[in-house]
C-alpha cells in the first residue's frame, strides 16, 4: 500500500468523525459507509460514556473535534513531508495504550499505520470502545488495511517493536520486559504554567481550559503554576469561574470533597473557590480538583529548574518566556508534530 493510500484512508476517517464533533451528531450523506457505521459509532460513544464516568459527552466531542482538525489532507501531508518513506519490510508494532483521556493512544495508532507497519494494540480497560470501531471503518475505506490491525487483551507476543505508555511504576516493568525490543516507553508527565502577574484576563481565561479540560487527567493538563513572590490569585480565580459547573459532576465533586478533607485534616494551607483548590507544593502531579503552585525568585533560575526537571514536564504554558512554550489555552489541541515526551514517533518507526 502506498503512503498516499494510507493518507487518503485517514482523511476519510476524519470526514466520518466530523459528524460526531458537535453537540448532536449530524449525518453527512457524502461520507462513505455511513449506512454501516454511523449508528454504530453513536452507540460506541454511548458505551464509552457509560463505561467511564470521566468520558463525558463534552470531553468525547472535544477529543473527536481535535482529530477532525488533524485528519485532513493538508495536515497529514504537511506532517509527513519531512520524512523519507521507503518500502521497507513491514514490522508488527505493539502499542500499550493509556486510558486517562478519550482516544489518548490514537496518535500512536495513526503513526504506526501511516508508517506502513502493522499494529497490535493492547488497550486500557478505561478506553476500549472507540479505537477498535474506527479501525473497522479504516478497513472498509481502505481494504488493504485488513490484516494490518489487531487488538488483544492477552499477553503481547510476536511483535517487533513496542510503544508503551504508563505510570512511572509500570514503565520500570516495561523497560525490563521489552529490553530486547526497539521501544518507546513513556512515564508520568505533567504540564505547568509560568505566570508573571501581567497576564490579561483573557490569558487566564484561556489557561482555565488547560487546567480543567479532561478534569486535569491528561499529561498535557496544567497541574502546577509557577508564580512570582506575592502573586495575587484573585485574578486567576476570577478568570476560571466560568468552569464552576464542573462541581456538579459526581466523580469530580467526590474527588474535590475527598482532597479538601485530606488537606483540612492535615492542616495544609490552601486556597479554594468551591470547585478548585490551589496549594503550595514542590510536586508536579496534583490530585484532581487541585492545582499546585510554587514561587520563583527570578525567571533565569526558573528556566534552569524547568530544564533540569524536563523529564517530568510535558508542556510549559507561558507568554514569550521560555523556549518551546505553548500559548495559553492550547495544551489540549496538539498538532501532529507535538510528540509525547518530545520523542519523534515517526522517526522511530521508520528506523526499526
Amino acid at each position: 500500500m502506498e503512503l498516499q493510500q494510507r493518507i487518503n484512508a485517514f482523511v476519510k476517517l476524519g470526514q466520518f468523525l466530523e459528524q460526531f464533533s458537535t453537540d448532536s451528531p449530524k449525518r453527512n450523506d457524502n461520507v462513505e459507509h455511513n449506512d454501516v457505521f454511523f449508528d454504530g459509532f453513536k452507540h460506541q460513544l454511548k458505551l464509552a460514556q457509560e463505561h467511564n464516568g470521566w468520558f463525558t459527552k463534552s470531553n468525547l466531542e472535544f477529543a473527536i473535534r481535535g482529530w477532525v482538525n488533524l485528519l485532513t489532507e493538508e495536515k497529514l501531508s504537511e506532517w509527513l513531508d519531512s520524512y523519507k518513506f521507503t518500502n521497507k519490510e513491514k514490522k508488527l508494532v505493539a502499542i500499550i495504550m493509556a486510558g486517562n483521556i478519550p482516544m489518548v493512544g490514537f496518535h500512536d495508532f495513526l503513526s504506526v499505520l501511516i508508517s506502513g507497519h502493522n499494529v497490535l494494540v493492547k488497550q486500557s480497560s478505561n478506553d476500549k470502545h472507540i479505537v477498535p470501531f474506527l479501525a473497522k471503518y479504516l478497513e472498509y475505506v481502505e481494504p488493504e488495511f485488513k490484516g494490518c490491525i489487531q487488538f488483544t487483551e492477552e499477553k503481547l507476543e510476536g511483535f517487533d517493536a513496542v510503544i508503551a505508555t504508563g505510570s512511572n511504576n509500570t514503565a520500570r516493568y516495561f523497560e525490563y520486559y521489552f529490553k530486547d525490543k526497539p521501544s518507546i516507553i513513556r512515564k508520568n508527565r505533567n504540564s505547568v504554567a509560568v505566570l508573571t502577574g501581567n497576564e490579561s484576563e483573557d490569558d487566564l481565561k484561556q489557561l482555565s481550559e488547560d487546567v480543567f479540560r479532561y478534569y486535569g487527567l491528561g499529561c498535557r493538563s496544567v497541574s502546577k503554576l509557577f508564580v512570582p513572590k506575592d502573586y495575587d490569585f484573585d485574578a486567576f480565580f476570577k478568570a476560571l469561574y466560568h468552569w464552576h459547573p464542573v462541581i456538579e459532576e459526581a466523580k469530580y465533586a467526590n474527588n474535590y470533597d475527598y482532597n479538601k478533607a485530606v488537606y483540612l485534616m492535615s492542616e495544609f494551607d490552601m486556597l479554594e473557590n468551591g470547585f478548585l483548590m490551589i496549594k503550595e507544593d514542590s510536586s508536579y502531579a496534583s490530585p484532581i480538583a487541585t492545582v499546585f503552585y510554587e514561587y520563583y525568585n527570578d525567571l533565569d533560575s526558573l528556566k534552569l529548574k524547568l530544564q533540569q526537571d524536563s523529564d517530568q514536564i510535558q508542556c510549559i504554558v507561558a507568554n514569550n518566556l521560555v523556549d518551546s512554550e505553548i500559548p495559553f489555552g492550547k495544551t489540549q489541541t496538539p498538532e501532529l508534530t507535538d510528540y509525547a515526551d518530545g520523542v519523534d514517533t515517526i522517526e522511530f518507526l521508520l528506523k526499526i
